[in-house]
């Protein structure tokens, strides 16, 4: 259910569960733990999901379980953002819950016009993963961050674009192509050149 795609020097990794909205169980949280925690990643890395959502967040019977409180969300975002490569969302639909995480610990976030996006911790009853809402404030400032967290507000694509959540909006027939143009220099760079910059437009 998680596809990894390591070609022309590039990996993406794909969510595939379309049928189940790309909802993640534990396994596949832990399979993407793996993967981030590999020695071996390349220059840069594209996250993105299969069908028309991005990831609908916890598995519905696994979140009943205990997996929309598990520390692998927090795990996994942790390790997304400390990789030294360049790291790109590319998010073919709606992003929602838990997700979140993989999402705003990337780089770069690009969506279809059709994503929606939406974070219901204050009607589940359940408190964000940890380092969400600092990541979700970084980008959007803390009313906005409230506005997602406390008020159960969802916007759309061009709203999150407005916001500063996402970074550009691109056509579904071209988003992984659109991703892989913005991962094409540092594809073609040296990889202490790649984590020397990055290092640098870290925030302090």
């Amino acid at each position: 259910m998680i596809a990894l795609d390591m070609s022309d020097g590039l990996w993406t990794i794909t969510l595939n569960r379309p049928e189940k909205a790309n909802s993640l169980t534990p396994d596949m949280l832990e399979e993407l733990c793996e993967i981030t925690a590999r020695h071996d990643l390349p220059n840069a890395l594209i996250l993105t999901g299969a069908g028309r959502v991005f990831s609908a967040g916890a598995d519905l019977e696994a979140a009943r379980a205990g997996l929309a409180t598990s520390p692998l969300w927090d795990r996994l975002s942790g390790q997304i953002a400390a990789l030294p490569c360049l790291t790109i969302a590319a998010l073919n639909g709606t992003l929602a819950g838990g997700a979140f995480g993989m999402a705003l610990a990337c780089d770069m976030r690009l969506a279809v016009p059709g994503a929606k996006f939406f974070y219901p911790v204050m009607k589940l009853g359940f408190l964000p993963q940890p380092s969400d809402p600092a990541r979700l404030v970084a980008l959007i400032g803390p009313a906005r961050a409230k506005m997602i967290l406390m008020a159960g507000t969802k916007i759309d694509a061009e709203e999150a674009l407005r916001w500063g959540l996402i970074d550009r909006i691109a056509a579904p027939e071209t988003l992984t192509e659109d991703a892989r143009a913005l991962a094409a220099d540092a594809c073609a760079a040296a990889p202490a050149h790649v984590a020397a910059i990055k290092r640098r437009v870290a925030p302090k």
